[in-house]
């Protein structure tokens, strides 16, 4: 995930007081400001190091005394990079906790709830970053949570030694899921009324999650940001030959002495630009937790039919130089085959083309493609795309760019930020919270947003330009879906 806006307001420092919750494995010890309780690295599963590496997630020991939960645990194991994640945050092995912000701290508020899941490529991010904090949202009466999952190798590993399971990292979310529905009423919040939300990963895992037997019954609405979804997962057997790959590099040929690997060497150099992507295999179809491709069971209309938003940024990839756009859009151009010269047709120029086809290809048309299946699956659907860009950080050829939106969902803009972007901030919010509070995102005082119609497709525009309805598809997007569905 790009990092989106650094949050500084919801940073000042403010009255604080005690507060306690009692959950399924001891008492809970937050800290309440601002009229917002939170709850900080409260662990939702056993830490997954030992015997436990690459297992399922375990049950949490249950602790006597009331738990310090004042404090972020660690970040998930990573490689930072510049300008996407600061690198200061401690990182553990140990990292399966959440954090829980509500503005009504006991049983019987029934308050809606929202799950954060965080994005990075499954390689990297937090449920922690600034942007995130989930302090302005919870102020709009919902509860909000948001966990780390592990990541990586440490999340994504499969091996014949390990038997026929591999996405731990996914297991980590329907776990993290799992505890909301035990304990999210101690906070307030009703487990009936329980949204899911992601950005980038983090919008792929909400689809995945989606058509996941694992999941079935743990949200009942979801919103995915800039998820992508068209791409196809390896299968297991795939993931397994790189799995035993990398274990004939290290040494080890069994559990055990996987198991034993030192975390850096577990770590290696995968990162959001890996050189690694021979090695590391990434989510994969398991045939378990990931029965199938999203994209089949969406069509064939065995997700969950709950009510659902999706969308994408306008300026995806607007953060990489123009010299280099086409070299980023030769992937996509491969990808497409034959059809690579008519879609590029459709755009308005070459320029525009190398400006816009990644970006479209890789999140604007999985949006449109994932929105229309639920919305044919009868499940109420809306689209979205967000073009706003904070008025001092607008540059010539630059839009919204990929993660843009995530401090804009929460509200955690920058001090210096205008009346125009607060303005914008809190349209979103209020999209946003209404769907958790209603399945619907229109209300009092905002634009009205149409259902996603399949007959005729449109889309909600943010910030481009006028706040309005406008066509559901560039003519690209229609070019794209025609080449990927004629294979």
């Amino acid at each position: 995930m790009i990092r989106g806006l650094i949050l500084s307001a919801a940073a000042v420092a403010s009255p604080v007081s005690a507060q306690q919750v009692t959950i399924d494995s001891g008492v809970a010890a937050g800290a309440t400001a601002d009229g917002i309780a939170s709850f900080k690295g409260l662990p939702y599963a056993a830490a997954p190091v030992g015997n436990l590496r690459w297992s399922p997630p375990a049950p949490v020991t249950s602790w006597s005394a009331p738990r310090d939960a004042t404090a972020y645990g660690p970040d998930c194991m990573q490689n930072p990079l510049p300008g996407i994640q600061p690198g200061s945050r401690p990182m553990s092995e140990d990292c399966l906790t959440l954090n829980v912000w509500t503005p009504k701290p006991a049983k019987g508020a029934k308050l809606p709830v929202m799950v954060w899941i965080h994005g990075g490529g499954f390689v990297g991010g937090s449920g922690t970053l600034p942007e995130t904090d989930g302090g302005l949202l919870a102020k709009r009466d919902v509860v909000v949570v948001s966990f780390n999952y592990r990541l990586g190798r440490f999340g994504f590993f499969a091996h014949p030694a390990l038997g026929k399971d591999g996405n731990w990292g996914l297991m980590d979310q329907v776990a993290a899921l799992k505890w909301v529905q035990r304990n999210i009423a101690a906070f307030g919040g009703d487990p009936a009324k329980v949204t899911i939300f992601g950005e980038s990963a983090g919008g792929e895992s909400v689809s995945r999650l989606m058509a996941s037997p694992a999941a079935k019954g743990l949200f009942a609405r979801a919103i995915v940001a800039s998820g992508g979804g068209r791409d196809d997962w390896p299968t297991l057997a795939d993931a397994q030959a790189k799995g035993e790959a990398f274990g004939t590099r290290a040494g080890a040929a069994d559990a055990a002495a996987l198991r034993a690997l030192p975390a850096d060497k577990v770590l290696g150099s995968i990162a959001l630009m890996s050189k690694e992507e021979d090695r590391y295999s990434g989510p994969m179809t398991d045939g378990t937790i990931v029965p199938a491709g999203a994209g089949m069971i969406f069509a064939e209309g065995r997700q969950a039919r709950i009510p659902y938003i999706i969308g994408s940024n306008d300026d995806e990839l607007g953060f990489i130089p123009a010299p280099f756009r086409a070299m980023v859009n030769g992937p996509v151009e491969k990808a497409l085959g034959p059809a690579a010269a008519g879609v590029k047709a459709a755009y308005a120029s070459e320029e525009e083309a190398n400006r816009r086809l990644g970006g479209d290809a890789m999140f604007a048309e999985p949006a449109l493609a994932f929105g229309l299946l639920q919305a044919r699956a009868g499940a109420p659907t809306w689209l979205y795309r967000f073009g706003y860009v904070a008025e001092g950080q607008r540059k010539p050829d630059i839009g919204a760019v990929h993660a843009s939106d995530v401090a804009f969902q929460f509200g955690n803009l920058t001090t210096d930020a205008t009346a125009a972007d607060r303005a914008a901030a809190k349209q979103l919010g209020d999209y946003w919270t209404n769907f958790a509070k209603t399945g619907d995102p229109n209300g009092s005082g905002l634009p009205v947003w149409a259902r996603l119609d399949p007959a005729s497709p449109q889309l909600l525009s943010i910030g481009l330009g006028e706040t309005a309805m406008a066509p559901g598809t560039r003519p690209a997007l229609t070019a794209i879906a025609a080449a990927r569905d004629g294979k």
